[in-house]
């Protein structure tokens, strides 16, 4: 995942414990209403627990990654925890996350 932190992606979502907000890119507004809530779900409820700013991006090969950030001044995240937690959500949220890059090497990357 070191490697994945050099390359920037198009971000699909994120949230932010520190400004309490949600982003969806709107370039997927397409994407059913279900999906969307479930996103939304997903990423606040990891920045609640964990905190930081998490962003779910795609490289651009159409891989789905979690991205983490931190307010250096943060000394409450837990870099270690946030890692269990994105296993975590990569489990048993795989098929969404699977049919996510499908989505997007399909409208996005044409393949």
């Amino acid at each position: 995942m070191e490697d994945e932190k050099l390359v920037e992606g198009v971000v699909l979502c994120g949230a932010n414990s520190y400004e309490e907000k949600y982003y969806l890119n709107e370039q997927f507004s397409r994407l059913p209403e279900q999906v969307k809530a479930e996103l939304k779900i997903m990423c606040v409820l990891f920045t609640e627990e964990v905190g930081g700013i998490l962003t779910l991006e795609f490289l651009p090969d159409g891989t789905l990654v979690f991205r983490t950030r931190t307010d250096e001044r943060d000394f409450y995240y837990d870099e270690i925890e946030a890692g269990l937690k994105i296993r975590e959500l990569q489990r048993e949220k795989e098929e969404l996350l699977q049919s996510l890059e499908l989505y997007y090497k399909a409208v996005f990357l044409n393949e």
